[in-house]
């Protein structure tokens, strides 16, 4: 008898996109900052600050979607995963697509010098914790069995 979706249909079962996660904490996390400001940073250290964070989660969000697509699987937690992929950025991180959400929000956040957008951050990386990366986690050792829990033993979840 299934247990869950996840046995029913090839795919982790997230409770929703990690971008739309990612995205809806840091526009409830703006609007707060807009309502009761809460500036922490002077504005040109906060624009500093904010763009090397953004060019960085770019980067890395380029680099992880690169090295999956190069290995034939996709992106997307809704669609079955075709292969295991431990090279590139996932050599140093199991979640560098979610760990490049999160540079990208606190750089915005920190941009914006929205100290409501920052703590907004961390319910955020609950969420996703609970809601997309143990999902992931548990679907990848399903499917991949003694292969990912050696990956899982040597990588760290996110650096």
């Amino acid at each position: 008898m299934p247990r869950g979706p996840a046995d029913v249909k090839d795919t982790a079962a997230v409770i929703a996109p990690p971008p739309l996660i990612y995205l809806a904490g840091l526009v409830v996390g703006l609007i707060l900052g807009a309502a009761v400001p809460t500036p922490f940073l002077p504005r040109g250290v906060a624009s500093v600050i904010g763009v090397v964070l953004i060019a960085t989660a770019l980067w890395l969000a380029l680099w992880g979607a690169r090295t999956m697509r190069r290995a034939g699987t996709s992106v997307r937690p809704d669609v079955p995963t075709t292969t295991l992929v431990t090279i590139g950025p996932f050599g140093f991180s199991r979640n560098p697509l979610y760990l490049s959400l999160a540079l990208l929000y606190a750089g915005i956040a920190i941009a914006a010098r929205s100290l409501w957008a920052l703590l907004f951050l961390i319910v955020v990386l609950v969420v996703t914790h609970r809601g997309v990366i143990g999902r992931e986690e548990r679907y990848l050792e399903r499917k991949f069995g003694v292969e990912y829990l050696q990956y899982k033993a040597r990588v760290r979840r996110w650096l």
